[in-house]
C-alpha cells in the first residue's frame, strides 16, 4: 500500500466537468493498492495517517493532528502509485492490485476514516479525475512499505 499525503488549505476533484468531492484544512491522499494488501496493512496505515502530527501549534511546531485541528480529508485512489519505471520509458503496473480488489480495499479506508473524521470526501474509483489542490507548505509525505 502507499499512501501520498499532501497538507492543503483546500482541495477538489471533479469528474465529468462536476466536483464530486471537496475539503478545506486537511490532508489530500492519494492511495495505491497494492497486489498484497489487506484490511490489516490498510489498519496500520490509516492509524499513521490520522496520527501524524503536521499541522503547526501556537508556537509555530508541526505539533498538531488532523483530529487537533478539525481538519478534513480527502481519498483519491492512484494505481499509478505502483509505477515500475526500472525497464524501458513506459511504466508497468504489475504490482499494483486488481481492480475488484483494490476498490474493495479503498472503500474500506474511506468508510473507516469516516468513522474517525467528521468530514471525508473521495473520488470516484477508475475514472478520469481532475484534482486540484492548494498545498500547504509545502507539505507532503509518502507512506508506503518502507516506513510501516
Amino acid at each position: 500500500m502507499r499512501f501520498v499525503i499532501q497538507r492543503v488549505s483546500h482541495a477538489s476533484v471533479t469528474v465529468r466537468e462536476k466536483v464530486i468531492g471537496e475539503i478545506q484544512k486537511g490532508f489530500l491522499v492519494f492511495i495505491g493498492v497494492g497486489r498484497e494488501d489487506t484490511e490489516a496493512i490498510a489498519d496500520k496505515y490509516i492509524r499513521k495517517m490520522l496520527g501524524l502530527r503536521i499541522f503547526e501549534d501556537a508556537q509555530g511546531k508541526t505539533n498538531l493532528s488532523l483530529k487537533d485541528v478539525d481538519g478534513q480529508l480527502l481519498l483519491i485512489s492512484q494505481f499509478t502509485l505502483y509505477a515500475d519505471c526500472k525497464k524501458g520509458n513506459r511504466p508497468s503496473f504489475t504490482q499494483a492490485g486488481e481492480p475488484q480488489k483494490a476498490e474493495r480495499l479503498y472503500t474500506y479506508i474511506v468508510d473507516k476514516c469516516r468513522m474517525e473524521i467528521p468530514i471525508v470526501e473521495k473520488g470516484c474509483f477508475g475514472a478520469h479525475m481532475k484534482v486540484q489542490l492548494e498545498n500547504d507548505g509545502p507539505f507532503t509525505v509518502i507512506l508506503d512499505e518502507a516506513i510501516l
